[in-house]
């Protein structure tokens, strides 16, 4: 059984458990579930901003422990005011080391989008994720159907909740629908955990043009933002890169800053 099978198979079995000890009606109770939520699509499109997601993540299948014991409050605040466009929060315990109070600290101290991402199975999860404070859900398009993309997108936009949906190849594309909020290329394959940017450059031609387009995972440098960008895409989902530092926040604002930097002498260069 590879990586992502198992991860599933443990989800469900955990969400079972979930729904008994935290029953629908008790999330439903909660401060955040009537409150108005944050678009990640807007912020995204921000000119002031150069589109990334900067993701709080402890550990993953693939690399072990990365950062176990983030300061979730410290990093997210120090994310949001290195000028990243989003926050993700990795809220799976079992496989990434996070919990659904991680995103609920990262609501509390910022307004800013905050993805809430997980691996979505069932209905339950997306009201779960409105009731702690999320803005948008990830949804995977190689563990859904497309009957079921349609159907978890209908209730998360029926809860102002928007849906990033993750697409790793050609044939996943199919899973776009009109309403989908942001379209996202995953260049690790989740089966095996490789990782190569050139899948979201590969793919870039066969987007949608109104569509806001993400690119996931394997982003280092700033040339790597840079040629996304002339791809067509507007948002860069970026988690090991800075978690791996002892500071995240830190990695993230130099980042931004060798960006804002490249980007500023393209805009001179074609001035001239």
């Amino acid at each position: 059984m590879d990586i992502l099978n198992k991860i599933i198979e443990h989800k469900k079995k955990e969400i079972a458990e979930r729904k008994s000890l935290f029953p629908i009606k008790l999330l439903e109770n909660s401060i955040y579930f009537n409150s108005p939520t944050v678009s990640l699509k807007h912020y995204l499109q921000c000119k002031d901003r150069v589109g990334i997601i900067a993701e709080i993540k402890r550990k993953s299948p693939s690399k072990g422990n990365i950062n176990p014991y983030v300061d979730v409050e410290k990093t997210s605040i120090g994310y949001m005011q290195a000028g990243a466009s989003a926050l993700s929060v990795l809220t799976d315990d079992a496989f990434f080391g996070g919990n659904n109070s991680d995103l609920t600290t990262a609501r509390k101290f910022n307004y800013c989008p905050i993805l809430r991402k997980d691996f979505i199975v069932d209905e339950y999860q997306i009201i779960e994720a409105k009731s702690i404070g999320a803005d948008a859900i990830l949804l995977l398009a190689n563990v859904l159907t497309k009957e079921e993309c349609k159907t978890f997108t209908t209730l998360a936009h029926q809860l102002g909740l928007e849906v990033l949906l993750e697409t790793h190849t050609l044939n996943e594309l199919d899973y776009y629908l009109p309403e989908t909020d942001v379209l996202g290329i995953n260049n690790r394959d989740l089966k095996t955990f490789t990782v190569n940017i050139e899948r979201s450059l590969e793919l870039a031609s066969h987007l949608p043009n109104n569509v806001v387009k993400v690119s996931e995972s394997g982003i280092k440098t700033a040339n790597d933002i840079l040629l996304l960008k002339e791809n067509g895409f507007h948002g860069f989902l970026m988690g090991e890169q800075f978690m791996k530092h002892a500071k995240p926040e830190k990695a993230c604002h130099e980042l931004i800053s060798q960006v804002e930097h490249a980007l500023s002498l393209k805009t001179v260069s074609h001035e001239n």
